[in-house]
């Protein structure tokens, strides 16, 4: 593996590779001394064209952690902000001879054209493009998803019931979801106003709602993700997916009593930045179903062994 570029991209014995890898990375990082010498004199580039907290931190902390050498890119202060193109700015890390580039960037299809355009050699990694994927979320997900509801080292999701609830429309996490899961056995349901619900929906291989309560009570499901409402993407493209915070947040939001009425053994997870009050209540996500926090943990060991395995090629 090169490259990460699409949660598609992976059969289950690949995904599964990097879940196990995963695993091992975090073992590490419970130690007094946390780096490992695996990438010493490599240097990987945080190619960051859209603002990211836990993304951005979260592989600079798995690149150093590897004992890479990290250089954090943004285009404020850069050649960018005078007119530069995506493809001189790669160019001239590749003249730089860097050995891996994560990008996070606001076009779709950006990471795929930087890892087959020619302009570099480095391994790419997808932080997320557009409304397109988001393959290491999926990965944090998925590992977060095994380790509470799975079979450990070498299992996958066979059997589980994922469902992902709110802004479908604008989001990379869901798409990648939707594939990682299924990839691993998992049946998926997004669930949606059909104003947040993308064209073609239909040819997705999960099931599709518009009524959160009845979508609870019919799938009963193991794992329950709420996406974030991304009010700055509805905002430039002019507003009006649904009425109003309160009613979407009546309809759609993980609420006190929605809480009460999952399975017992449920997890609540979300990809963050959260909206309280609007997607999810302070009840749920602080709560003991809530495996937020691990996601952020799973991030780095995650990413650590995507980066590992992307530029070693080895095991």
């Amino acid at each position: 593996m090169k490259h990460l570029l699409n949660a598609a991209d992976l059969d289950r014995d690949q995904a599964i590779e990097i879940l196990d890898e995963a695993e091992h990375m975090a073992e590490t990082q419970a130690r007094e001394i946390k780096k490992l010498p695996a990438l010493r004199g490599k240097t990987v580039v945080n190619l960051f064209f859209e603002d990211s907290t836990r993304t951005r931190i979260s592989f600079e902390t798995a690149a150093k952690r590897l004992s890479a050498d990290v250089i954090n890119f943004s285009p404020k202060g850069s050649s960018v902000s005078k007119g530069e193109s995506l493809k001189d700015t790669v160019l001239t890390l590749g003249a730089m001879h860097v050995d891996g580039i994560v990008v996070r960037h606001s076009a779709s299809g950006a990471p795929y054209q930087i890892a087959h355009s020619g302009w570099t050699d480095a391994s790419v990694v997808n932080a997320g493009d557009g409304t397109h994927q988001h393959p290491t979320q999926s990965l944090l997900d998925a590992m977060t998803i095994r380790q509470h509801l799975g079979n450990g080292l070498g299992s996958d999701l066979q059997g589980l019931k994922v469902m992902i609830v709110g802004d479908v429309l604008h989001s990379r996490v869901a798409r990648s979801g939707v594939d990682l899961f299924t990839t691993l056995g998992a049946e998926v349901t997004l669930v949606a106003p059909a104003t947040l619900l993308p064209a073609r929906v239909d040819t997705w291989n999960c099931a599709v709602s518009y009524n959160l309560d009845q979508a609870l009570e019919e799938t009963k499901p193991d794992a329950l993700m709420m996406l974030r409402v991304q009010r700055e993407r509805m905002s430039a493209a002019g507003g009006g997916f649904f009425p109003g915070p309160e009613e979407y947040s009546r309809e759609y939001g993980l609420d006190t009593a929605r809480l009460g009425r999952l399975e017992p053994h449920t997890i609540v997870m979300h990809p963050g930045p959260m909206n309280r009050g609007l997607e999810i209540s302070a009840e749920a996500a602080d709560g003991p179903r809530s495996v937020i926090v691990q996601q952020v943990a799973n991030g780095v060991a995650v990413r650590m062994a995507v980066l590992y395995l992307a530029m070693t090629g080895e095991k």
